[in-house]
C-alpha cells in the first residue's frame, strides 16, 4: 500500500481555456471551473480520452497562462480533469499570482 499524498487544494475558478489534443490537433474551447498549481477542471462535453497530451492555454484578467498538459479524467456528466505537465517560467508566475488572488478571496 502507498501512503497517502495530500491532495492539492482547488480553487474556485471560471475563465477561457482553449486545448488542443498534440496528436490530432483538435481544438476544444470551454471555461474551467476550478484550478490548482498542478492542474484544472475544464466544465465540458466535448470529451478528450485520458491520457491525451494537450496544448492548454487559459485566459483571465489580460493574462495568459500556457502549459502542456494531460488528461487524466474524462466523463460525459463532469467534464475533464487535466493536470499541467509543463509549465513556461513565465507561466509559472502567473498561474501562482492567480493562486494567491484565489487565496485572498475565499
Amino acid at each position: 500500500m502507498q501512503p497517502e499524498h495530500p491532495r492539492p487544494r482547488r480553487m474556485l475558478f471560471v475563465a477561457p481555456i482553449e486545448l488542443t489534443d498534440v496528436s490530432s490537433e483538435t481544438h476544444v474551447r470551454e471555461r474551467t471551473s476550478n484550478l490548482s498549481l498542478f492542474g484544472c477542471h475544464v466544465n465540458t462535453l466535448k470529451l478528450l480520452p485520458a491520457e491525451t497530451k494537450v496544448w492548454i492555454r487559459i485566459e483571465h484578467e489580460g493574462a495568459n497562462f500556457v502549459a502542456l498538459g494531460k488528461v487524466v479524467f474524462s466523463s460525459p456528466h463532469s467534464g475533464m480533469g487535466v493536470v499541467f505537465t509543463e509549465i513556461e517560467p513565465n507561466s509559472q508566475v502567473i498561474l501562482e499570482k492567480w493562486i494567491a488572488q484565489l487565496r485572498v478571496r475565499k
